[in-house]
């Protein structure tokens, strides 16, 4: 998304930083590991003087050679558990789950929360099923951890998302509402405010 509107990764990353995003997590399914590893360092240096996590996705390795604050990985990726095992006990780990099962694995594993989705269908991957919002419901109530809503959110159902009540719900994780936009720094601000509106309407 960034190449079709010709932007730099760290122009992004900064972009959405001063919109409002409270993580960064880096996806780069094609880059090559060199490259991947600059970018995480270039991202890092953004990151670090807002106090915003960076997160790489799936890549251990780069993680590691960048000393990103940590990892996002999904259920086909390393075990969260060897993931930890390599990164040390103060990084940060994610795992995707769209069951109570894999929630709990995830527990046991070591992470720190976990991305539960996709609650709606997206094109950021392929061949993704959907666990709607009952699914993410279910999962919440049943993890110990703290829970991330993931795909196919955007500005007109985000609210929708953070209403459905549990309080381990933490936030959303976006992509296409915010990079496949020409104001990254824009969409990141209006979708930041209208869900601090709801949550301190719902408080």
């Amino acid at each position: 998304m960034n190449e079709k509107w010709e932007r730099p990764m760290e122009v992004a990353v900064k972009e959405a930083i001063k919109g409002g995003a409270t993580i960064i997590q880096l996806r780069e399914k094609d880059a090559e590991t060199r490259k991947f590893i600059e970018t995480a360092k270039a991202c890092l240096k953004i990151c670090r003087p807002y106090k915003v996590p960076l997160l790489i996705n799936d890549r251990i390795d780069v993680a590691l050679a960048s000393d990103a604050d940590g990892v996002h990985v999904g259920q086909s990726d390393m075990p969260a558990r060897v993931a930890r095992s390599l990164l040390g006990p103060d990084k940060v780990i994610g795992v995707s789950c769209k069951t109570v099962e894999q929630a709990h694995q995830a527990w046991l594993d070591g992470a720190d929360y976990i991305g539960c989705g996709g609650v709606y269908p997206t094109s950021t991957k392929a061949n993704n099923s959907t666990v709607g919002l009952d699914g993410l419901k279910t999962i919440c109530l049943a993890s110990k951890l703290p829970v991330v809503a993931i795909g196919g959110i955007n500005a007109s159902n985000a609210i929708t998302v953070l209403g459905i009540g549990p309080p381990n719900l933490k936030g959303v994780a976006v992509v296409s509402t915010v990079f496949d936009r020409s104001s990254v720094v824009g969409e990141t601000r209006k979708l930041h405010s209208m869900l601090t509106e709801a949550v301190l309407k719902a408080n």
